[in-house]
């Protein structure tokens, strides 16, 4: 199966070089490009992508304010931001607007492509540590959060792996479990925590102290 990319960004040698990079995949193509945020929504309505590479920084409407939008769609494509900054508060904003995780501009091709392929597949988070890092500059922005009271124990087992970045496998390996139960277990977190994907479970489980950040 070929993945769907769309990519978000003002400067036009950014998009051209991530294209390049993108299209000598053979599991990966750019089906659209957008220059601002506001023009990204009509290109993922057009083209359905699987993932779009959005930058964080752009004039009129951002990376986290497109985020949003398309985290409203009826069938919303993964974001993956990318952004210069690793501390970058927007950065942390747009995760929890949805995006489902972060690049650097710097990141190497390999890194690049793998990443699309994890954010795609679902089953791992991109860049735990540093998501730990953003968690903790906000750690005064505590929230009540029901649905975390309802997580079984062995639900909250599973999270608190989340939190760590172990894909489904790993978390399977570390509870001595099927993985097919762990993915039972996982989509259960995510139902109760209302939480689209593992990214915005895990900032969920930071921000209301179920795991703390430090």
């Amino acid at each position: 199966m070929t993945l769907r990319v769309v990519i978000a960004d003002d400067e036009d040698l950014i998009r051209a070089g991530l294209r390049v990079i993108i299209d000598s995949e053979p599991d990966l193509t750019v089906v659209g490009e957008a220059a601002d945020g506001a023009a990204v929504i009509p290109v993922v309505r057009e083209h359905r992508p699987d993932v779009v590479l959005m930058d964080v920084r752009m004039p009129a409407v951002d990376g986290i304010q497109a985020t949003r939008r398309l985290a409203a769609l009826p069938e919303p494509p993964k974001v993956i931001v990318v952004t210069t900054f690793e501390n970058d508060d927007h950065v942390y904003d747009a995760l929890r607007a949805g995006a489902s995780g972060f690049l650097l501009k710097r990141t190497r091709p390999a890194e690049l492509v793998q990443a699309i392929r994890a954010v795609a597949a679902g089953d791992s988070l991109l860049f735990p540590a540093a998501i730990r890092r953003l968690a903790a500059r906000r750690d005064n922005e505590r929230a009540a959060v029901p649905g975390i009271g309802r997580l079984t124990a062995r639900e909250g087992d599973v999270l608190r792996l989340m939190t760590r970045g172990l894909s489904n496998g790993e978390i399977a390996a570390e509870l001595t479990l099927s993985v097919e139960t762990v993915k039972t277990h996982v989509g259960n977190v995510l139902t109760k925590l209302d939480a689209r994907d593992r990214t915005q479970a895990v900032i969920t489980a930071y921000e209301s102290g179920f795991v703390s950040p430090y």
